[in-house]
């Protein structure tokens, strides 16, 4: 489900350590890094998307 300008609602995490380390992951084809994050389905709430 994109909006007008073509994005689509998501939500990302941050996952941090008890020594303040946090994850980062390699993006596919890309040399950069990022939060895990990803769409949010319709239907479903921002806490669901998260942990699927």
């Amino acid at each position: 489900m994109l909006d007008r300008d073509g994005y689509r609602p998501n939500v990302a995490i941050v996952v941090a350590n008890s020594k303040d380390r946090v994850f980062w992951g390699k993006r596919i084809r890309e040399h950069s890094w990022q939060f895990p994050q990803g769409g949010i389905n319709a239907g479903e709430t921002p806490e669901q998307a998260m942990f699927r």
